[in-house]
């Protein structure tokens, strides 16, 4: 027990110097935590530690794809489902088969074990795609596809990769008995996510108590995950259904403390897990190397073959993207018209954001030692070291080049979520004022606090207008009133902090005041 306890403590130690280490450098953190694990894994007096595949299914990927669904717009998401789908399943479909022939071709793996190998390296990571994208100033429908694409793809690819070990295992497949069964699992697990989602908003309509709610939302994942799983059907699907069913729905059946309360919960739920995963995927690297020694292939050989791969898995990506991008709208003029050609430069950015990550890996150290008739599963160990090359190159390679790749290419946040949230905030706060207009018709007796109110929505309505036109700043609040604001926020924070120094108030006192003045900066940072 205490053994744990000290890996569990030098987890959380590993995830918050890399965290800041990544911050300082400015690089995207899943790099610098699988790179750290790496580094880690090779100091010989560490303790051992390894990933086990059914903790990473069982436990990292539930509560790391639900909250990615659950604040993905599913007007956003179903408005790009065809791009979404293209990526998600066509081309991990795609790279499945490219890889199957290419390590049949240049590695003599037997044609069953190389699509082994493209189902495990085909789909780029949720966890990856969305830390390094949320941090680009992007415009908004890059981060959609690649984040759509992201909570699809494991399910494609864990389906192929669960026909590929069957078919290596037991000597036969059927394409037809495949493809019929992969519609099947898909539907399955879309059907329990739906359930789920049905079952939880009930649950949500009727508690009103904000820590039972974020207790039952951190079940959710699982509660959709398992049965899905039990029954043979996608448990990634019925996560993800469950997870955008929820978020198109929390806005209304939730109250205002379990949404502040459980927003920093998540977030803290993903940035710990994220840590930990990507710092265990570099830990892996030990048994990596120890599995490869006992095969005794020459080292020039072993870079041949992770080049060929890394360089196949890139490319196989990009040779896919642009003309499934172009291809349909010059086919189709339907297409064409309801969704013009894009720019090149952000079908780049799409083309070169495939990071892979945890549930390759996780597939990789997953697969069986033995096959039916008790020889060893042809080319285990060199698929989990291409996996973890594969992994590693492509979150350095890609991950370090995407930043300058967006500056070079002249990409910029186009603003459209700026300019939606504006006009929402204005039409709110038009209708509130209307209403209060109403309430000081029917009710003269409430003048003083109608006045007051007024003046405030007057005021707000008077900020958003004035920065609705296209040249404004990108802000809500003019520069001005941001730094005035914050200037009587930091004054109010020392007098409260000075009065409790004092003995004038007590602790407690202090932390309900506080609470107010920081959810008064929130409001004026999270839109600087």
């Amino acid at each position: 027990m205490t053994g744990v306890v000290e890996i569990f403590v030098g987890l959380l130690l590993a995830v918050a110097v890399l965290a800041l280490l990544a911050r300082k450098l400015h690089i995207p953190y899943p790099i610098l935590f699988v790179v750290g694990g790496s580094l880690l894994g090779l100091i010989p007096k560490l303790p051992k530690v390894r990933l086990d595949p059914e903790l990473v299914f069982l436990f990292f990927l539930p509560p790391l794809l639900f909250p990615a669904a659950l604040f993905t717009s599913w007007r956003d998401f179903r408005a790009n489902l065809r791009p979404i789908s293209l990526l998600a399943i066509g081309l991990v479909l795609f790279t499945t088969i490219a890889v199957a022939l290419l390590a049949h071709h240049f590695m003599d793996l037997p044609l069953a074990a190389g699509f082994v190998l493209g189902a495990i390296v085909s789909p780029p990571d949720a966890i990856a795609a969305t830390a390094i994208a949320d941090r680009l100033r992007v415009p908004r429908r890059i981060v959609t596809i690649l984040e759509g694409e992201s909570l699809v793809n494991d399910a494609t690819a864990l389906v192929a990769y669960r026909f590929a070990v069957v078919a290596v295992t037991t000597g036969s497949f059927s394409l037809a008995s495949a493809g019929g069964q992969f519609f099947i699992v898909g539907l399955g697990g879309i059907l329990i996510g739906l359930a789920v989602g049905w079952l939880a908003e009930r649950f949500h309509k009727r508690v009103d108590d904000a820590p039972i709610e974020i207790t039952v939302s951190l079940l959710t994942p699982f509660a959709a995950y398992l049965p899905a799983e039990r029954l043979g059907v996608s448990g990634v699907l019925a996560v993800v259904t469950a997870g955008l069913y929820l978020g198109w729905r929390t806005p209304e059946i939730t109250n205002f403390r379990t949404r502040l309360q459980g927003g920093p919960v998540w977030e803290m739920v993903e940035f710990l897990l994220n840590g930990f995963v990507f710092i265990l995927i570099g830990l892996q690297l030990p048994e990596v190397l120890r599995a490869l020694s006992a095969d005794a292939i020459p080292l020039r050989q072993l870079v041949w073959y992770a080049l060929v791969i890394s360089l196949a898995v890139i490319l196989i990506r990009i040779l896919w993207v642009f003309p499934a991008t172009y291809l349909p709208r010059w086919l189709f003029k339907t297409i064409r018209e309801k969704d013009p050609y894009p720019s090149w430069r952000h079908v780049t950015i799409v083309a070169w954001t495939g990071m892979r990550g945890v549930v390759s890996l996780a597939a990789a150290l997953a697969l069986p030692l033995m096959i039916q008739d008790g020889s060893p599963f042809p080319g285990r160990d060199l698929i989990l070291f291409l996996t973890f090359i594969v992994i590693l190159a492509t979150l350095v390679v890609q991950g370090l080049s995407l930043p300058p790749l967006i500056r070079w290419l002249g990409i910029k946040d186009d603003g459209a979520a700026e300019k939606e949230e504006r006009e929402a905030r204005l039409k709110a706060n038009q209708a509130a004022l209307a209403r209060l207009n109403e309430i000081a018709e029917r009710d003269p007796a409430k003048a003083d606090a109608l006045q007051r109110l007024r003046i405030e929505y007057e005021d707000r309505i008077r900020q958003l207008e004035s920065y609705e036109n296209a040249d404004g700043p990108r802000g809500l609040f003019s520069s001005e009133y941001e730094h005035l604001s914050y200037e009587g926020l930091q004054v109010e924070r020392r007098i409260i902090l000075r009065l409790r120094n004092e003995g004038v108030i007590n602790d407690e006192v202090l932390r309900r005041i506080q609470r107010d003045i920081d959810l008064a900066e929130a409001r004026l940072r999270q839109h600087q």
